[in-house]
């Protein structure tokens, strides 16, 4: 039994109580993904498994068997960002950083939801078809679950919302 993590096969741990958080940072040493509230209120454990966003402190490794997770390090490296990373730094979307990595992970996973047309609380039309548009409202709806509580939410903001613009522009070309 496995799971395969940022491309490599990892096996489950022996105890099925174990968080796939506790996985990640405990016994792998992936560091990327933060312990916040353990409670599934922060958002700082957020990760991707099979490009959709989850809170990891709140799953159980074992229910991931066979399941593609990419956490912050798979996104990107030191010497070739994502470029959702790139545009945290170009617009000081991070101040304490605890919560950046669940940041771009959610945010990441929550363009793809808007580009295949996943309405949220405040969208809209809801009978309209193909990508919702990102403005400030809905992208703040959007990622109300994760937290920032030093102060650097504008520049989150600011961040997702010039990729967000990039990438929808590029599905768009690509269709």
């Amino acid at each position: 039994m496995s799971i395969t993590i940022n491309g490599n096969a990892v096996a489950l741990p022996d105890d099925p109580r174990v968080s796939l958080l506790d996985l990640l940072r405990d016994r792998l040493h992936l560091h990327g993904t933060k312990k916040g509230c353990d409670q599934g209120a922060c958002g700082a454990c957020t990760l991707l498994v099979d490009g959709e966003r989850i809170l990891s402190c709140l799953a159980l490794a074992v229910q991931y068997e066979g399941r593609s997770v990419t956490t912050i390090e798979g996104l990107g490296a030191a010497d070739s960002l994502h470029p959702l990373q790139a545009a945290f730094v170009e617009h000081d979307g991070f101040q304490c950083g605890y919560c950046t990595p669940g940041q771009i992970c959610s945010a990441v996973a929550m363009i793809d939801e808007a580009r295949r047309g996943i309405p949220s609380h405040v969208t809209g039309d809801l009978s309209a078809q193909g990508p919702i548009a990102l403005d400030p409202d809905e992208l703040r709806e959007r990622m109300s679950g994760n937290l920032c509580r030093c102060g650097a939410h504008n520049g989150i903001v600011a961040a997702i919302a010039e990729y967000a613009e990039g990438s929808l522009a590029v599905a768009e070309a690509a269709e």
